[in-house]
Formats: structure tokens, sequence, C-alpha cells
């Protein structure tokens, strides 16, 4: 496997869970880590944190020119950006008949609109160098969906569609990866407010889950591949869970 020490990585969604984890293991691995995500206190503290090779810029993925002041301040800080992982995601999961519309939307404008906008930001950057590595985190319902994730499921599938696309136009010089992570141990799906998905699965925590690490791996092992291989798509699910 190839060195991560002083790749330059942008993550997004990066004030906690998946996001937070892999930033801690790559700075532990040598990386330069860019953090985005709206709660600058939680930036701030796992700055502090990691140390010297870490450095955080407040960015709301629903408005692109925060994800052009992301690539930016990268660029400014560290002279180049080597991967761009588009992290942020959002699950308030409803049925349609409860017509959660405002919900419908913001999860539109971060988990479609977030990623289009980071893919935006960086692909000049990155078509520039001549080389770079993109990764987005779609979902398992983004591979198959079940009554109550529609809308969820439709931006993941949305995702997996714009980042196979990406590949299929950038594939001689720049890496793509989707990460599909099952049920994992994060803050995703606290904002649910549905009546009904609370009724049939409570707060989801009667369920087999992931551990944030084990996405974080997932993403150490792709970012890590030799020049000349590309890892394309990994899934990864927690035992027991069967959709």
């Amino acid at each position: 496997m190839q060195s991560i020490e002083d790749k330059v990585i942008v993550i997004t969604g990066a004030s906690s869970g998946i996001g937070a984890s892999a930033a801690r293991k790559l700075a532990q691995l040598g990386a330069k880590v860019v953090l985005a995500a709206r709660r600058e206190d939680q930036l701030k503290a796992l700055v502090e944190e990691i140390g010297g090779n870490a450095m955080y810029v407040v960015t709301d993925v629903a408005k692109r020119a925060d994800l052009g002041n992301l690539i930016q301040q990268a660029i400014t800080k560290f002279g180049h950006i080597d991967v761009m992982w588009n992290n942020a995601g959002i699950m308030p999961i409803s049925f349609f008949e409860e017509g959660h519309v405002d919900e419908w939307d913001k999860m539109i404008d971060i988990n479609i609109k977030g990623v289009l906008y980071g893919i935006n930001a960086v692909l000049p950057h990155m078509i520039e160098r001549g080389e770079g590595h993109i990764l987005s985190t779609s979902s398992v319902g983004g591979l198959k969906t079940s009554p109550g994730i529609g809308v969820y499921s439709g931006t993941k599938f949305a995702v997996k569609a714009i980042m196979e696309t990406l590949r299929e136009e950038v594939a001689q010089t720049i890496k793509v990866t989707t990460i599909y992570p099952g049920a994992t141990k994060s803050e995703l799906g606290h904002d649910i407010t549905s009546p009904k998905i609370k009724g049939l699965y409570g707060n989801l925590t009667n369920m087999p889950k992931l551990d944030e690490e084990a996405i974080a791996n997932a993403v150490i092992y792709a970012i890590s591949q030799p020049d000349n291989i590309t890892v394309n798509e990994v899934v990864v699910r927690p035992l027991g869970q069967t959709r």
C-alpha cells in the first residue's frame, strides 16, 4: 500500500461521526487534514486534539460559495489537495404520506448538492495537477430502498449516479471512490421527527451497527492504494444487517 503521509485530505462532515474518526486516523498516519462542517466549536476542538497537521474551515455544504472557500483555504495553507471526501449528510427519514417536505429539501441540499458543489470546487484543481482522488459517502440506502427512506434513499442513489459518471469522465487521471456504509454509530438520524418512523424503529438503536472506525478504515484502504489502482466502490455493513 502507498503511504498516506503528507497527503492533503479535505473532509466535509468532519465535526463528528465517521468524518471525525477518519480525520484522527489519517492524521496519525501523517496526513494533513482539512476539516469542514458547520459546528465551529467541534471543529476547533478536533483540530486542537489532532495538532499542527490539521486545520478547519466552517462550511455549509449546501452553499456553493462555502465549498469554494474551503478549497481555496486548503490550497493556501497546504499548497494543493490530494483527496476530497464529500462526507456530509443528513437522514431525517419519514414516510411520504407524512409530507415532511422541508426535510426533503434539506436532504437534497446537503446530500446531493453538497456532493456536487464539492466536486465542482475541487475538480479544476485536480485536473490542472493531473492527479487527485474524490470520494463521496453514499449509503447502503443508495443500493436498495425500503419503506420510510424514499427521499433519503433517492439522494444516496443520486450520489451513486453522480460518482459513477464522474469516474467515467475522469478515469484517466483522477481516482473516484463511493463509500456505502451500513448502519453506523453516529449522529446520522438524530434529526428524525417522523412519529411513524419512531413508532416502527424507535431511536434506531436496536440494530447492529458499525463502529465509526470501520468506515475510516475503508477510506484509508481506498486512498492508500498505489497510483495505478483505484478502488471505485466500498460497501461496509455490520454483521447481521441484511439490507
